[in-house]
Protein backbone atom coordinates (compact mmCIF):
# COMPACT_ATOMS: atom_id res chain seq x y z
CA UNK A 1 0.00 0.00 0.00
CA UNK A 2 1.48 3.45 -0.91
CA UNK A 3 1.31 5.25 2.10
CA UNK A 4 2.15 9.25 2.52
CA UNK A 5 5.04 10.67 3.01
CA UNK A 6 4.25 12.31 6.93
CA UNK A 7 4.42 16.17 6.80
CA UNK A 8 7.56 16.81 8.52
CA UNK A 9 10.45 14.52 8.44
CA UNK A 10 14.31 14.92 10.00
CA UNK A 11 16.63 16.72 7.35
CA UNK A 12 18.93 13.69 7.54
CA UNK A 13 19.41 9.68 8.69
CA UNK A 14 21.91 11.41 11.21
CA UNK A 15 19.49 13.48 12.67
CA UNK A 16 16.88 11.10 13.33
CA UNK A 17 19.04 8.68 14.48
CA UNK A 18 20.38 11.42 17.19
CA UNK A 19 16.90 12.03 18.00
CA UNK A 20 15.44 8.73 18.87
CA UNK A 21 16.35 8.67 22.06
CA UNK A 22 15.18 11.97 23.33
CA UNK A 23 11.86 11.27 21.29
CA UNK A 24 11.29 7.72 23.54
CA UNK A 25 11.90 9.56 26.51
CA UNK A 26 9.64 12.11 26.09
CA UNK A 27 7.02 10.28 24.42
CA UNK A 28 6.95 6.90 26.96
CA UNK A 29 7.19 9.25 30.10
CA UNK A 30 4.14 10.41 29.04
CA UNK A 31 1.88 7.55 28.54
CA UNK A 32 3.71 4.16 26.70
CA UNK A 33 4.00 1.66 29.50
CA UNK A 34 1.88 1.37 33.01
CA UNK A 35 5.06 1.22 35.63
CA UNK A 36 4.09 -1.94 36.52
CA UNK A 37 4.83 -3.32 33.74
CA UNK A 38 7.52 -1.43 32.78
CA UNK A 39 10.74 -3.70 31.90
CA UNK A 40 12.57 -1.82 29.38
CA UNK A 41 15.70 -0.43 28.81
CA UNK A 42 16.00 2.82 27.02
CA UNK A 43 16.43 2.69 23.37
CA UNK A 44 19.90 2.44 21.66
CA UNK A 45 20.36 5.92 19.89
CA UNK A 46 20.82 4.29 16.58
CA UNK A 47 19.37 1.37 14.42
CA UNK A 48 20.75 -0.38 10.99
CA UNK A 49 19.39 1.50 7.91
CA UNK A 50 18.90 -0.56 4.60
CA UNK A 51 22.66 -1.65 3.28
CA UNK A 52 23.24 -0.57 -0.42
CA UNK A 53 25.91 -2.74 -2.02
CA UNK A 54 27.09 -2.34 -5.67
CA UNK A 55 27.18 -6.26 -6.85
CA UNK A 56 28.83 -7.07 -10.53
CA UNK A 57 26.69 -8.46 -13.13
CA UNK A 58 27.63 -10.33 -16.25
CA UNK A 59 28.19 -7.08 -17.82
CA UNK A 60 30.77 -5.23 -16.17
CA UNK A 61 29.33 -1.95 -17.67
CA UNK A 62 25.96 -2.93 -15.15
CA UNK A 63 26.22 -1.97 -11.15
CA UNK A 64 22.66 -3.67 -9.60
CA UNK A 65 22.07 -1.70 -6.32
CA UNK A 66 21.28 -4.70 -3.63
CA UNK A 67 18.74 -3.50 -0.45
CA UNK A 68 19.50 -5.74 2.16
CA UNK A 69 16.92 -5.32 4.97
CA UNK A 70 17.30 -7.02 8.55
CA UNK A 71 14.33 -8.34 9.85
CA UNK A 72 13.19 -9.35 13.18
CA UNK A 73 10.56 -12.08 13.66
CA UNK A 74 7.91 -12.14 16.68
CA UNK A 75 6.18 -15.62 16.01
CA UNK A 76 4.56 -15.14 18.85
CA UNK A 77 2.10 -18.06 20.25
CA UNK A 78 -0.46 -20.05 18.44
CA UNK A 79 -0.94 -20.13 14.97
CA UNK A 80 1.80 -17.16 14.85
CA UNK A 81 4.91 -19.68 14.36
CA UNK A 82 2.47 -21.25 11.17
CA UNK A 83 1.74 -17.80 9.47
CA UNK A 84 5.38 -16.47 10.65
CA UNK A 85 6.55 -19.31 8.59
CA UNK A 86 4.51 -18.20 5.61
CA UNK A 87 5.89 -14.35 5.89
CA UNK A 88 9.47 -16.11 5.85
CA UNK A 89 8.56 -18.09 2.42
CA UNK A 90 7.46 -14.96 0.74
CA UNK A 91 10.24 -12.59 1.86
CA UNK A 92 12.41 -16.22 0.00
CA UNK A 93 10.40 -15.95 -3.10
CA UNK A 94 10.83 -12.50 -3.58
CA UNK A 95 14.61 -12.80 -2.89
CA UNK A 96 14.56 -15.47 -5.69
CA UNK A 97 12.48 -12.84 -7.92
CA UNK A 98 14.19 -10.25 -7.34
CA UNK A 99 17.79 -10.54 -6.73
CA UNK A 100 18.39 -6.25 -5.71
CA UNK A 101 15.92 -7.42 -2.78
CA UNK A 102 17.78 -9.41 0.00
CA UNK A 103 16.13 -10.07 3.71
CA UNK A 104 17.83 -11.05 7.10
CA UNK A 105 15.25 -12.24 9.00
CA UNK A 106 15.79 -13.06 13.09
CA UNK A 107 13.65 -15.01 15.25
CA UNK A 108 13.42 -13.61 18.82
CA UNK A 109 11.55 -16.31 21.33
CA UNK A 110 9.24 -13.43 23.00
CA UNK A 111 5.77 -15.30 23.67
CA UNK A 112 3.97 -16.98 26.47
CA UNK A 113 6.87 -19.33 27.45
CA UNK A 114 9.26 -16.61 27.50
CA UNK A 115 7.17 -14.80 30.21
CA UNK A 116 6.54 -17.71 32.27
CA UNK A 117 10.18 -18.77 32.66
CA UNK A 118 11.37 -15.23 33.33
CA UNK A 119 8.27 -13.19 34.25
CA UNK A 120 7.95 -10.92 31.40
CA UNK A 121 7.60 -10.68 27.37
CA UNK A 122 10.48 -9.65 26.61
CA UNK A 123 14.20 -9.14 27.83
CA UNK A 124 15.10 -5.78 29.39
CA UNK A 125 16.70 -4.64 26.56
CA UNK A 126 14.36 -6.00 24.15
CA UNK A 127 13.85 -2.75 22.39
CA UNK A 128 17.13 -1.85 22.15
CA UNK A 129 17.15 -5.22 20.47
CA UNK A 130 14.38 -4.41 18.39
CA UNK A 131 15.44 -0.91 17.55
CA UNK A 132 18.21 -2.13 15.55
CA UNK A 133 16.28 -3.66 12.47
CA UNK A 134 14.78 -1.94 9.78
CA UNK A 135 11.01 -3.79 10.47
CA UNK A 136 9.33 -6.11 12.87
CA UNK A 137 6.97 -9.11 11.89
CA UNK A 138 4.57 -10.41 14.64
CA UNK A 139 2.68 -13.73 14.33
CA UNK A 140 0.27 -13.38 16.81
CA UNK A 141 0.26 -13.00 21.06
CA UNK A 142 -1.97 -15.09 22.93
CA UNK A 143 -2.40 -17.63 25.56
CA UNK A 144 -4.38 -18.38 28.27
CA UNK A 145 -2.02 -18.80 30.54
CA UNK A 146 -0.79 -15.03 30.56
CA UNK A 147 -3.55 -12.68 31.16
CA UNK A 148 -4.30 -10.69 27.66
CA UNK A 149 -3.65 -7.52 29.44
CA UNK A 150 -0.28 -8.21 30.79
CA UNK A 151 0.84 -9.92 27.27
CA UNK A 152 -0.42 -6.94 25.01
CA UNK A 153 0.99 -4.09 27.49
CA UNK A 154 4.62 -5.43 27.90
CA UNK A 155 4.97 -6.52 23.93
CA UNK A 156 2.57 -5.56 21.32
CA UNK A 157 1.61 -2.01 22.95
CA UNK A 158 4.82 -1.66 24.30
CA UNK A 159 6.11 -1.68 20.87
CA UNK A 160 3.68 0.52 19.44
CA UNK A 161 3.84 2.87 21.68
CA UNK A 162 7.61 2.73 22.61
CA UNK A 163 8.69 3.08 18.68
CA UNK A 164 6.17 5.85 18.20
CA UNK A 165 4.28 3.73 15.32
CA UNK A 166 1.65 6.03 15.89
CA UNK A 167 -0.41 5.34 12.25
CA UNK A 168 -2.12 2.22 12.44
CA UNK A 169 -2.98 0.70 8.80
CA UNK A 170 -6.29 -1.67 8.30
CA UNK A 171 -6.83 -2.21 4.70
CA UNK A 172 -10.32 -3.15 4.10
CA UNK A 173 -10.64 -4.72 0.66
CA UNK A 174 -12.93 -7.38 -0.65
CA UNK A 175 -10.88 -9.40 -3.26
CA UNK A 176 -11.89 -11.13 -5.87
CA UNK A 177 -13.00 -14.93 -5.49
CA UNK A 178 -14.04 -14.09 -1.52
CA UNK A 179 -17.66 -13.94 -0.82
CA UNK A 180 -18.99 -11.38 1.70
CA UNK A 181 -21.67 -11.34 3.86
CA UNK A 182 -23.66 -7.99 2.00
CA UNK A 183 -26.18 -9.26 -0.05
CA UNK A 184 -25.39 -7.85 -3.57
CA UNK A 185 -22.11 -6.26 -3.19
CA UNK A 186 -18.73 -6.99 -4.89
CA UNK A 187 -14.60 -5.75 -5.04
CA UNK A 188 -16.21 -2.44 -6.34
CA UNK A 189 -18.10 -1.78 -2.94
CA UNK A 190 -15.47 -2.90 -0.37
CA UNK A 191 -12.29 -0.77 -0.97
CA UNK A 192 -11.00 1.25 1.69
CA UNK A 193 -8.29 1.87 4.20
CA UNK A 194 -8.90 2.48 8.11
CA UNK A 195 -6.21 5.02 9.54
CA UNK A 196 -6.05 4.12 13.21
CA UNK A 197 -4.33 6.39 15.78
CA UNK A 198 -2.11 4.28 17.64
CA UNK A 199 -0.49 5.45 20.66
CA UNK A 200 -2.46 7.46 22.41
CA UNK A 201 -6.63 7.45 22.42
CA UNK A 202 -8.60 4.80 24.59
CA UNK A 203 -5.50 2.83 24.99
CA UNK A 204 -3.07 5.12 26.54
CA UNK A 205 -2.56 3.08 29.39
CA UNK A 206 -3.31 4.86 32.36
CA UNK A 207 -5.73 4.62 35.00
CA UNK A 208 -5.99 2.60 38.08
CA UNK A 209 -8.31 1.05 40.69
CA UNK A 210 -9.53 1.40 44.00
CA UNK A 211 -10.74 -0.61 47.04
CA UNK A 212 -10.41 -3.32 45.06
CA UNK A 213 -11.23 -6.68 45.69
CA UNK A 214 -14.71 -4.88 47.95
CA UNK A 215 -17.86 -4.22 46.80
CA UNK A 216 -17.07 -0.50 46.58
CA UNK A 217 -14.03 -1.13 43.87
CA UNK A 218 -13.92 1.48 41.33
CA UNK A 219 -11.62 1.27 38.21
CA UNK A 220 -10.75 4.03 36.60
CA UNK A 221 -9.34 4.29 32.88
CA UNK A 222 -8.21 7.56 31.20
CA UNK A 223 -8.02 8.72 27.61
CA UNK A 224 -5.65 10.25 26.39
CA UNK A 225 -6.06 12.91 23.24
CA UNK A 226 -3.43 15.30 22.50
CA UNK A 227 -3.63 17.82 20.04
CA UNK A 228 -0.66 16.63 18.45
CA UNK A 229 -1.40 13.50 18.61
CA UNK A 230 -5.12 14.19 16.80
CA UNK A 231 -3.08 16.08 14.37
CA UNK A 232 -0.78 13.87 13.34
CA UNK A 233 -3.40 10.69 12.67
CA UNK A 234 -5.82 13.54 10.99
CA UNK A 235 -3.13 15.14 8.84
CA UNK A 236 -1.89 11.73 8.13
CA UNK A 237 -5.05 10.40 6.82
CA UNK A 238 -5.61 13.69 4.42
CA UNK A 239 -2.46 13.33 2.84
CA UNK A 240 -3.49 9.39 2.31
CA UNK A 241 -6.67 10.36 1.06
CA UNK A 242 -5.53 13.02 -1.44
CA UNK A 243 -2.65 10.12 -2.90
CA UNK A 244 -5.68 7.33 -3.46
CA UNK A 245 -8.11 10.12 -4.50
CA UNK A 246 -10.43 8.82 -2.54
CA UNK A 247 -13.23 10.59 0.29
CA UNK A 248 -11.92 10.83 3.89
CA UNK A 249 -14.58 10.02 6.92
CA UNK A 250 -13.36 11.43 10.27
CA UNK A 251 -14.73 8.88 13.52
CA UNK A 252 -15.41 10.42 16.70
CA UNK A 253 -18.32 10.23 19.23
CA UNK A 254 -18.13 14.31 20.11
CA UNK A 255 -21.85 14.30 20.98
CA UNK A 256 -21.67 11.67 24.74
CA UNK A 257 -17.38 12.45 24.97
CA UNK A 258 -17.70 16.28 25.76
CA UNK A 259 -13.97 16.60 26.29
CA UNK A 260 -12.08 13.86 23.92
CA UNK A 261 -14.80 13.80 21.07
CA UNK A 262 -14.92 17.71 20.98
CA UNK A 263 -10.90 18.00 20.76
CA UNK A 264 -11.14 15.18 18.00
CA UNK A 265 -14.03 17.00 15.72
CA UNK A 266 -12.79 20.37 16.54
CA UNK A 267 -9.40 19.66 15.27
CA UNK A 268 -10.94 17.81 12.36
CA UNK A 269 -13.06 21.14 11.07
CA UNK A 270 -9.39 22.91 10.91
CA UNK A 271 -7.49 20.42 8.94
CA UNK A 272 -10.11 19.71 6.59
CA UNK A 273 -10.37 23.18 5.56
CA UNK A 274 -6.28 23.27 4.75
CA UNK A 275 -7.54 20.00 1.98
CA UNK A 276 -10.13 21.72 0.13
CA UNK A 277 -9.98 18.69 -2.70
CA UNK A 278 -10.36 16.01 -0.85
CA UNK A 279 -14.07 15.11 -0.03
CA UNK A 280 -14.70 14.46 3.78
CA UNK A 281 -17.31 14.18 6.54
CA UNK A 282 -17.28 14.12 10.40
CA UNK A 283 -19.19 10.53 11.54
CA UNK A 284 -20.29 9.52 14.89
CA UNK A 285 -19.21 5.71 15.52
CA UNK A 286 -22.29 4.38 15.71
CA UNK A 287 -23.66 5.94 12.45
CA UNK A 288 -20.27 4.73 11.10
CA UNK A 289 -20.45 1.25 12.04
CA UNK A 290 -24.30 1.26 10.06
CA UNK A 291 -22.84 2.58 7.03
CA UNK A 292 -19.80 0.48 6.92
CA UNK A 293 -22.82 -2.20 6.94
CA UNK A 294 -25.30 -0.22 4.44
CA UNK A 295 -22.89 1.75 2.35
CA UNK A 296 -19.59 0.35 2.31
CA UNK A 297 -19.20 1.75 -1.20
CA UNK A 298 -19.18 5.26 0.25
CA UNK A 299 -16.03 5.35 2.55
CA UNK A 300 -12.55 5.40 1.31
CA UNK A 301 -9.82 6.26 3.65
CA UNK A 302 -11.67 6.25 7.82
CA UNK A 303 -9.50 7.96 10.53
CA UNK A 304 -10.68 6.89 14.07
CA UNK A 305 -9.00 7.04 17.57
CA UNK A 306 -7.44 3.61 19.30
CA UNK A 307 -10.39 2.12 20.14
CA UNK A 308 -13.15 3.28 17.60
CA UNK A 309 -10.46 2.41 14.88
CA UNK A 310 -9.96 -0.96 16.73
CA UNK A 311 -13.48 -1.94 16.32
CA UNK A 312 -14.78 -0.84 12.87
CA UNK A 313 -11.35 -2.79 11.97
CA UNK A 314 -12.42 -6.34 12.89
CA UNK A 315 -16.06 -4.91 11.37
CA UNK A 316 -14.56 -4.53 8.04
CA UNK A 317 -12.82 -7.42 7.82
CA UNK A 318 -15.82 -9.47 8.81
CA UNK A 319 -17.19 -7.78 5.51
CA UNK A 320 -14.22 -9.02 3.28
CA UNK A 321 -14.11 -12.25 4.25
CA UNK A 322 -13.24 -12.78 7.88
CA UNK A 323 -10.11 -12.14 10.01
CA UNK A 324 -8.07 -14.60 7.74
CA UNK A 325 -7.89 -11.14 5.33
CA UNK A 326 -6.96 -8.74 8.52
CA UNK A 327 -3.53 -7.63 7.65
CA UNK A 328 -2.12 -4.61 9.76
CA UNK A 329 0.58 -2.18 9.90
CA UNK A 330 2.02 0.14 13.00
CA UNK A 331 3.89 2.73 11.35
CA UNK A 332 6.26 5.09 12.59
CA UNK A 333 6.01 7.30 9.50
CA UNK A 334 9.30 9.96 10.40
CA UNK A 335 10.79 6.14 10.07
CA UNK A 336 12.98 7.35 13.18
CA UNK A 337 11.79 3.63 14.65
CA UNK A 338 11.32 0.68 13.04
CA UNK A 339 7.49 0.08 11.96
CA UNK A 340 5.74 -3.04 12.92
CA UNK A 341 3.67 -5.84 10.68
CA UNK A 342 1.34 -8.18 11.76
CA UNK A 343 -1.97 -10.22 10.58
CA UNK A 344 -4.24 -9.24 13.48
CA UNK A 345 -6.45 -12.64 13.45
CA UNK A 346 -5.21 -13.69 17.17
CA UNK A 347 -3.41 -16.16 18.25
CA UNK A 348 -6.17 -18.64 17.38
CA UNK A 349 -5.42 -21.49 20.12
CA UNK A 350 -8.64 -23.84 18.81
CA UNK A 351 -6.37 -24.55 15.99
CA UNK A 352 -2.67 -23.72 16.78
CA UNK A 353 -0.48 -26.80 15.27
CA UNK A 354 -3.02 -28.50 13.03
CA UNK A 355 -2.04 -26.27 9.44
CA UNK A 356 -4.94 -24.90 8.75
CA UNK A 357 -4.86 -21.29 9.40
CA UNK A 358 -5.30 -19.01 6.54
CA UNK A 359 -1.84 -17.79 5.62
CA UNK A 360 -3.68 -14.75 3.70
CA UNK A 361 -3.44 -11.89 6.18
CA UNK A 362 0.20 -12.96 7.14
CA UNK A 363 1.62 -12.71 3.53
CA UNK A 364 -0.61 -9.43 2.86
CA UNK A 365 1.05 -7.96 5.82
CA UNK A 366 4.35 -8.90 4.88
CA UNK A 367 3.77 -7.26 1.71
CA UNK A 368 2.56 -3.92 3.35
CA UNK A 369 6.62 -4.26 5.13
CA UNK A 370 8.22 -4.80 1.82
CA UNK A 371 6.05 -1.76 0.44
CA UNK A 372 7.02 0.37 3.31
CA UNK A 373 10.50 -0.45 3.07
CA UNK A 374 10.46 1.20 -0.27
CA UNK A 375 9.02 -1.32 -2.63
CA UNK A 376 5.11 -0.80 -3.29
CA UNK A 377 5.48 -2.75 -6.41
CA UNK A 378 6.03 -5.86 -4.67
CA UNK A 379 3.47 -5.12 -2.48
CA UNK A 380 0.78 -4.61 -5.51
CA UNK A 381 2.39 -8.03 -6.77
CA UNK A 382 1.55 -9.84 -3.61
CA UNK A 383 -2.00 -9.08 -3.17
CA UNK A 384 -2.32 -9.82 -7.31
CA UNK A 385 -0.89 -13.69 -6.63
CA UNK A 386 -3.51 -13.94 -3.45
CA UNK A 387 -6.08 -12.83 -5.79
CA UNK A 388 -5.21 -15.16 -8.09
CA UNK A 389 -5.47 -18.26 -6.31
CA UNK A 390 -8.75 -16.84 -4.38
CA UNK A 391 -9.93 -16.25 -7.80
CA UNK A 392 -9.22 -19.72 -8.80
CA UNK A 393 -11.05 -21.49 -6.15
CA UNK A 394 -9.05 -24.73 -6.57
CA UNK A 395 -6.71 -24.40 -3.06
CA UNK A 396 -8.45 -22.93 -0.02
CA UNK A 397 -8.00 -23.22 4.14
CA UNK A 398 -11.31 -24.31 6.49
CA UNK A 399 -12.32 -21.17 6.79
CA UNK A 400 -12.75 -20.14 3.15
CA UNK A 401 -14.42 -23.34 2.67
CA UNK A 402 -11.67 -25.44 1.26
CA UNK A 403 -9.17 -28.17 2.71
CA UNK A 404 -5.98 -26.86 1.76
CA UNK A 405 -3.58 -26.68 4.55
CA UNK A 406 -1.16 -23.55 5.97
CA UNK A 407 1.72 -24.50 3.66
CA UNK A 408 -0.48 -25.62 0.79
CA UNK A 409 -2.15 -22.45 0.30
CA UNK A 410 0.86 -20.48 0.93
CA UNK A 411 2.52 -22.55 -1.41
CA UNK A 412 0.08 -21.72 -3.86
CA UNK A 413 0.04 -17.95 -3.65
CA UNK A 414 3.95 -18.04 -3.96
CA UNK A 415 3.82 -20.49 -7.05
CA UNK A 416 1.49 -17.55 -8.22
CA UNK A 417 3.70 -14.63 -7.47
CA UNK A 418 5.18 -12.62 -10.30
CA UNK A 419 7.89 -10.27 -10.36
CA UNK A 420 6.82 -6.79 -10.75
CA UNK A 421 9.13 -6.26 -13.73
CA UNK A 422 7.43 -9.51 -15.57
Amino acid sequence: MNVPTPPTQSDSESDQANNRGSTLATYGSRLAIESKDSILSPIASSRSRPRSIGAATESADVIVTISDYRIALLPGDGIGPEVTESACALLNAISALDPSLTFQTEELPWNAEFYLASGAMMPADGMTILAQFDAIFLGAIGDMRVPDHIALRQLIFAIRQGFNQYVNLRPIKLLHGVETPLRDRGPEDLDMVIVRENSEGEYSGIGGTLFGGSVDEVALQTSVFSRRGVERILRYGFELARAKGRPLSSVSKGNAQNFSGVLWDGIFNEISAEYPDVTSNNLLVDAAALHLVQHPEKFGVIVASNLFGDILSDLGAALVGGLGFAASANLNPERTFPSMFEPVHGSAPDIAGKDVANPVASLWATGMMVGHLGRPDWERAVISAIEDVLAEGRIRTPDLGGHATTKEMTSAILGTLRSPEA
